[in-house]
């Protein structure tokens, strides 16, 4: 049977589909009329790139139009590469997949000389077109046309995995996908949203440049109009699934993923740092990066209490893990608050649930230890693991727990654990998903043919010890809790535990089930039933269908809201589970 799960949700945007455009000829010549309009002798074009934007294919296809008189390509100016590395250097660190958040500005990385003459050369031309282009563009000029070049993160690691591109001002050339995607995420990335939150009130157009040779540009009014219409609506991310070792294959297969060398492994469907946005303008559709969303309506995506406690930033994540067919995650840790702000600068962990949208017989998840084991002898035999010297013996220090469909597991940051084979898990937990300590992986290599980077040092740090058999039996195994039932209802309280600040809850339903914000964003998922309907009590939204295994996002700028079965789940009970910042 053919999944109906949507692999492509877009969201159509009202009334701007005179304001979009494809393909370079289209858009030169939209950009060459802004140029007529100003009547000006020199204009001076600027296009600033994300880390990662085929500049050259901009240029090439952009010149047919404009027929610059000059092309001045910004990075320049910047930093050598040795220079760059060097500065950088401290936040790295000698580790495949850890480094520390970088705090600097694209200003740091360029030279004042360098800048000075970039911007007399253009100073010395007296009509035409000039087009400055890079990341830092916007250093060198203001401009008469300012252009924001954009792409997905996602995009940018599939560029990294082909080689096609590599790290921004570093003298290494690196092919380790794990360094590569390091230093994306703890400089270039950090550094590339400062600046582009302090320039989209200046932008004349957006530039989609996710697809090579497949442009898409809109004009800033255009732009904001989707972010705001999307901050007001339900509304889901574009998905993206990855293989992996342990993968296992209920996704393939309910999901209808095209088949791959390795099964995959991850569904990522509920990470809006991550993930994009497919915003529909007409027959047009864009991508954007779901962050933008977050960087330009923060407030009324996340609500204003939630915005006062994390700033700018999603808060929450959902996504999959599928075991089933597959083999067991890593053994593994995550940091406490304390220790990964001091050791990475983040200001909150991951605290993480597993709840269980699938299982097979005899599924089973690792979690807590058991009571009076040894703690310098669970680490000596874990260093001994890492060093080919033995097998771990796991289920001599972790507990065991038998999963079922639709349990729920609470995982405290501190907390050792991992799924099992045979588990189809929903991972509900904080954002700051990269920071899992491996404690051990079962004796195996990744994809790479390289051993899976384990950090038995890091986990050392962070296991709480008294997290043993009795206090996760009665602290994070089964902890629902019925809170309120009505006519075709019932809400359970799921979890997360009192030490997290998520808080799920499940409703199951055969009629409409009625929604309050309360201040906060909520990612939900439908974990049972074909279909469902979510509707605004005032019209003030149309009504959106989701499916089976589907993730989205109400913002909180959505005060109420109604889910009810619709097509072949009339009329049925189903199910959906909830997840929102704990006021």
């Amino acid at each position: 049977m053919k999944s109906s799960y949507n692999k492509e949700p877009s969201i159509t945007i009202r009334n701007w589909e005179h304001e979009a455009w494809s393909g370079y000829k289209a858009i030169g010549d939209t950009i060459e009329a802004s140029i007529a309009n100003k009547r000006k002798k020199k204009v001076i074009v600027v296009v600033e790139c994300y880390p990662g934007v085929r500049q050259e294919e901009i240029l090439e296809g952009l010149a047919v139009s404009l027929k610059p008189k000059m092309i001045v390509r910004s990075e320049e100016a910047a930093l050598d590469p040795l220079e760059a590395d060097r500065k950088v250097e401290r936040y790295m660190s000698d580790d495949r997949v850890f480094g520390y958040m970088a705090p600097f500005n694209i200003d740091e990385f360029y030279q004042p000389d360098k800048v000075d003459k970039l911007r007399s050369k253009i100073a010395a031309i007296d009509n035409g077109i000039i087009v400055v282009i890079g990341f830092g563009a916007s250093l060198i000029a203001s401009g008469d046309v300012l252009i924001y070049a954009d792409l997905a993160r996602w995009e940018i690691q599939l560029r990294f995995r082909a080689k096609e591109m590599g790290n921004w001002r570093t003298s290494k050339r690196e092919d380790d996908t794990l360094r590569l995607y390091k230093r994306g995420f703890f400089f270039e990335w950090r550094m590339a949203d400062r600046l582009k939150r302090s320039l989209f009130d200046r932008i004349d157009y957006y530039l989609d440049s996710n697809s090579k040779n497949e442009p898409k540009m809109l004009s800033k009014q255009a732009l904001f109009a989707g972010l705001s219409q999307t901050a007001s609506q339900p509304f889901r991310l574009v998905p993206y699934f990855d293989p992996g070792v342990w993968g296992g294959t209920w996704l393939e297969s309910n999901i209808d993923l095209p088949q791959k060398n390795h099964p995959y492994a991850w569904g990522f469907d509920g990470v809006p740092e991550e993930n994009s946005l497919y915003f529909q303008y007409g027959s047009l559709r864009l991508e954007i990066p779901a962050i933008n969303l977050v960087f330009f309506e923060s407030i009324k995506l996340l609500g204003e209490k939630v915005y006062s406690r994390f700033g700018a930033e999603f808060p929450i994540r959902f996504d999959f893990l599928d075991t089933i067919g597959g083999q067991n995650l890593s053994l593994q840790v995550h940091p406490t608050t304390d220790y990964i702000r001091e050791q990475f600068g983040m200001s909150y962990t991951q605290d993480e649930s597993y709840y269980i949208l699938d299982a097979a017989p005899g599924a089973e998840v690792y979690l807590g230890l058991k009571e009076n084991i040894d703690p310098a002898a669970m680490i000596t035999d874990l260093r001994k693991a890492q060093n080919g010297e033995c097998t771990f013996p796991a289920k001599e220090y972790v507990n065991v727990y038998p999963a079922a469909k639709h349990d729920h597991f609470l995982i405290p940051a501190g907390t050792v654990h991992c799924s099992a084979s045979g588990c189809m898990v929903l991972e509900i937990s904080a954002t700051p998903y990269i920071f899992t300590f491996k404690l051990w992986d079962w004796d195996r290599l990744g994809l790479d043919g390289l051993p899976r980077p384990v950090h038995v040092e890091h986990g050392a740090k962070v296991i709480q010890w008294n997290r043993t058999t009795e206090w996760t039996t009665s602290e994070c195994v089964g902890q629902i809790e019925k809170v309120a039932e009505g006519e075709g209802w019932i809400e359970e309280r799921t979890g997360l535990h009192e030490l997290e600040f998520i808080e799920t809850r499940r409703h199951w339903f055969s009629l409409p089930v009625i929604h309050e914000s309360n201040g906060s964003v909520h990612m939900l998922n439908l974990i049972e039933g074909e279909e469902a309907t979510v509707e605004s009590p005032d019209g003030s939204f149309e009504p959106f269908v989701v499916r089976f295994a589907e993730t989205f996002i109400v913002p909180a700028s959505v005060s109420t809201y109604l889910i009810r079965p619709s097509g072949k789940s009339e009329g049925k009970t189903i199910g959906t589970i909830k997840a929102y910042v704990r006021a």
